[in-house]
């Protein structure tokens, strides 16, 4: 399985971007999703995540800093984060994660830098 990570760039506060994640396989396939990021001195962290439920197929969670401004969507080989109204602090790597037969699969980081 490979993932890699696309979509960064520098960006003004208040801009938008979109990141894509494409995959190897079907995104069905996974069990998990998860875009992640990581700013110099900090520890990765969670962004937001798509996950497998039973009732709607799929759904996604956000970490509270960027709710209401990124959302997670995907197609057949790719899930996307499209970020929103960002601010200086989102600056930072952007990674996809996935998980599927209880492993676990990172793509490569892209770069997001938004200027104030």
């Amino acid at each position: 399985v490979q993932l890699q990570a696309s979509g960064g760039g520098l960006v003004q506060a208040g801009g938008s971007l979109r990141l894509s994640c494409a995959a190897s396989i079907h995104i069905w396939r996974f069990d998990k999703m998860g875009w992640y990021r990581q700013s110099p001195g900090k520890q990765r962290e969670l962004v937001g995540e798509l996950v497998a439920d039973i009732v709607s197929g799929r759904k996604t969670n956000y970490t509270n800093s960027v709710k209401g401004r990124f959302t997670i969507s995907n197609a057949e080989h790719t899930m996307y984060l499209q970020m929103n109204s960002l601010k200086p602090e989102d600056t930072a790597v952007y990674y996809c994660l996935g998980n599927v037969s209880g492993n676990s699969y990172w793509g490569q980081g892209t770069q997001v830098t938004v200027s104030s």
